[in-house]
């Protein structure tokens, strides 16, 4: 909460301006918004949705991936990214990670697709903050044919490569829910593309194919659309973000300090790009013990994600056999997030570390 009470007033004006106008659904907001995010990100168009989730379906659809098709992601990630292109009437083929960046593993991505039966599309999650390897999926992806829709939920403002994260595939899919780097105060969305027939595409199918007047252009449409309120929220966090994504860097700074000496596996830096820490996420072997330490004095923490999607029972049908993703189910078991969002202080970062410092100064267990 610390993140929005910063913005309080500007939020509040923006509400009353979005009240006193009397239009609630694809107005001003919106409009505004989707045309200062798309210049964020240096890319021609962005497409205001409900949600993340919808944003990957509706890029899906855009694309006229459906029924029949094999889309290709990972199973280290929200779960959300695998309903979406179910949803899409597609099936998920997962890839396994890179050990360091928790991201799609470029060296096995070739081989699933060979793999895979009616392979249309990939989707590489950049996760935490930080960029999947984009250069390599793209060079994978366009050998074969396929479109690329990045999951960009976590890694608003990301570098990559020297190019935002969001600007490689054919779509990028964005969610603001209140917890990302760039969050709304309920659910959100945003596609975005360089490519001005899918813009055009997607803001008609977020809104039953409509596109001239009440009248469906394309069949398939949807019903997901950013409210004006929501955007107006946008459009005051949107000025902040690159502020805010320093005092996370900032945070996570303090942590590669002081938590340096410790057997933890601290998280890695870009090659040539920018991590913007969604997530600040170390591994140990002992991590429950670790975590409950913690817990003990005062510190909440999380696990992004405990369960892979493909041991999930809704996607156990979609594993490939026992350890079928070694280094994501080594992983699952490892990982910790730490507490990184701009709302703590140096002193309260500070104190974790020490907290560390002293489990790992008093603990036998291994590490």
């Amino acid at each position: 909460m610390a993140d929005y009470r910063a913005h309080i007033e500007p939020i509040r004006e923006a509400i009353h301006h979005v009240l006193e106008g009397g239009r609630y659904i694809l107005g001003e907001e919106v409009a505004a918004f989707e045309r200062e995010f798309a210049d964020f990100l240096g890319i021609g168009h962005a497409v205001g949705v409900g949600s993340g989730t919808d944003a990957i379906h509706l890029g899906l659809r855009v694309l006229g991936i459906g029924a029949g098709d094999t889309v290709v992601t990972v199973a280290h990630t929200a779960v959300a990214t695998v309903t979406a292109i179910e949803l899409s009437g597609a099936e998920p083929l997962f890839v396994d990670i890179d050990p360091d960046t928790y991201t799609m593993d470029p060296a096995l991505l070739e081989a699933a697709i060979l793999s895979g039966a009616n392979v249309k599309a990939v989707v590489p999650v950049h996760l935490y903050g930080h960029p999947a390897n984009m250069p390599a999926i793209m060079e994978i992806a366009r050998r074969h044919g396929l479109a690329v829709i990045e999951d960009c939920a976590q890694c608003h403002g990301a570098l990559c490569h020297g190019r935002m994260t969001g600007t490689w595939g054919d779509l990028a899919a964005f969610s603001f829910y209140p917890t990302k780097n760039l969050g709304a105060i309920g659910d959100g969305g945003a596609l975005a593309t360089d490519n001005r027939a899918f813009a055009e595409k997607a803001a008609a199918l977020r809104q039953y194919g409509w596109k001239n007047g009440n009248i469906s252009e394309w069949s398939g449409g949807m019903n997901t659309r950013l409210d004006e309120i929501q955007a107006a929220i946008l459009r005051v966090k949107l000025r902040a973000l690159e502020k805010s994504n320093h005092r996370r860097s900032e945070m996570a700074g303090i942590y590669d300090t002081l938590l340096a000496s410790t057997p933890l596996v601290l998280p890695c830096s870009p090659a040539d790009g920018s991590h913007v820490f969604h997530q600040y996420v170390v591994r140990s072997h002992n991590r429950d013990g670790m975590r409950a330490y913690l817990m003990e004095n005062g510190v909440h923490t999380q696990i992004h994600y405990p369960v892979p999607a493909h041991l999930q029972p809704a996607y156990r049908r979609l594993a490939a056999g026992e350890a079928a993703l070694p280094v994501t189910e080594r992983t699952c078991g490892e990982i910790l997030s730490l507490p990184v969002h701009p709302g703590i202080s140096r002193q309260e970062a500070t104190m974790v570390c020490e907290l560390l410092l002293q489990w790992h100064s008093t603990t036998r267990l291994p590490t």
